[in-house]
């Protein structure tokens, strides 16, 4: 890459969190993480990423609401966004439903447990490099 693309990783597991970010940035790309919807939020709107990479089952705003407050504003509506949940089809116990997952206007959407070589692939292909 001639010039590094940023991308946002925002999910409530730091392990987890810290590991697709180690994968991005072996990757080449810079990364910055944040552990909940609104970190998240805050950190596109104070300075706007290539790419994010969002969690859906978060405290205080999920992925979905994060994911569609984004795509709604003109200004980062063009982020693209690749969505990630644990949540399957057969989850009652959940308010989340994996078909709201695939209804999102998210760019991509990988269940977990999505690999981080998986979400790396995807953050490539969305950003063309």
């Amino acid at each position: 890459m001639s010039e590094r693309k940023r991308v946002l990783v925002v999910d409530d597991e730091p392990d987890f969190a810290d590991l697709v970010k180690q994968y991005l940035e072996q990757a080449g790309f810079e990364v910055e993480v944040a552990y909940d919807g609104v970190q998240g939020l805050e950190k596109v709107k104070a300075n706007p990423p290539d790419a994010i990479v969002l969690d859906v089952m978060m405290p205080e705003k999920d992925g979905y609401e994060v994911c569609g407050e984004l795509k709604k504003d003109e200004k980062y509506s063009g982020i693209p966004i690749v969505l990630l949940t644990a949540v399957s089809t057969h989850v009652g116990t959940t308010q989340y439903s994996h078909y709201d997952g695939m209804s999102t206007e998210a760019d991509d959407y990988l269940p977990k447990p999505a690999s981080a070589e998986e979400i790396t692939e995807s953050v490539k292909s969305l950003l063309g490099v």
